[in-house]
């Protein structure tokens, strides 16, 4: 028999709310995000061409065909310029500039990794290439433009008073590596070409081989890597592509 008093039994109270009301996501809001900005700058510019265009004109046609004109414009222009990597994941601004040239390379089948570490180090290929005429490391320079680039017997590289023997053991090294991990990987052998791209001072020849490395200004990126024989297929570029792409880490995961 219970000790406990005969009272009736309360209900018990209904459970506190724990969760956040959820509201309607509106267009203003999104595009308040920080991450939208590019959109109200972009909304901002075509809202503007449109003014300029259509209220001196007396024509509202003309002022949203000038507001569409510049939001296409806009969108371009941000295509071209505007770098796939995260800004807090650039390196350098060579980069970026590298970046875009390579991007140009897309239609043309080459497919291009960004920021790719060799494992079990600290170095980094800026941007690894892999297209119909061979497969290329690049790493990109921004060197101070007021000091003198110069070579001494093709051995010695000179920026100023500074030997960049260091950087080109660097470079050849990072591709060497690479080669050798994608030649295991996939079976086949595989030569990993290294390059220089400087910007900044001006480069007293188009292309140079220094220590095995090739050096150029950075403008003629496209250019050392179009102008030789086709060599590899469109199925070989993909398989060499999927392999990089899985034996070189990206310097940045996600």
């Amino acid at each position: 028999m219970s000790d406990r008093p005969s009272q009736p039994r309360s209900r018990p109270a209904a459970p506190e709310e724990t969760y956040a009301p959820v509201g309607r996501a509106s267009l203003l809001g999104l595009l308040q995000q920080p991450k939208y900005r590019h959109l109200r700058l972009r909304a901002l510019i075509a809202a503007g061409a449109g003014l300029l265009v259509g209220i001196p004109l007396w024509s509202w046609r003309l002022g949203l065909v000038a507001a569409i004109i510049a939001a296409i414009a806009d969108t371009v222009y941000r295509a071209r310029t505007v770098s796939s990597v995260p800004p807090w994941r650039r390196a350098s601004a060579a980069e970026r500039r590298t970046e875009a040239q390579l991007r140009k390379l897309e239609k043309n089948g080459y497919l291009t990794l960004h920021a790719r570490a060799i494992p079990n180090s600290d170095a980094q290929i800026d941007h690894l290439v892999v297209g119909p005429t061979g497969v290329y490391a690049v790493d990109s320079e921004k060197w101070d433009k007021r000091l003198p680039v110069r070579v001494q017997s093709h051995r010695k590289l000179f920026h100023g008073p500074f030997n960049q023997k260091p950087r080109l053991d660097e470079a050849r090294w990072e591709a060497s590596q690479a080669g050798e991990l994608i030649t295991k990987t996939l079976g086949r052998e595989i030569t990993v070409v290294p390059s220089l791209a400087i910007y900044g001072p001006a480069i007293p020849w188009k292309i140079l081989n220094i220590r095995e490395v090739d050096v150029f200004d950075g403008s003629r990126v496209r250019k050392w890597i179009t102008n030789r024989e086709r060599s590899l297929t469109s199925d070989e570029v993909e398989d060499i592509y999927a392999v990089a792409e899985e034996v070189l880490p990206p310097r940045y995961p996600e």
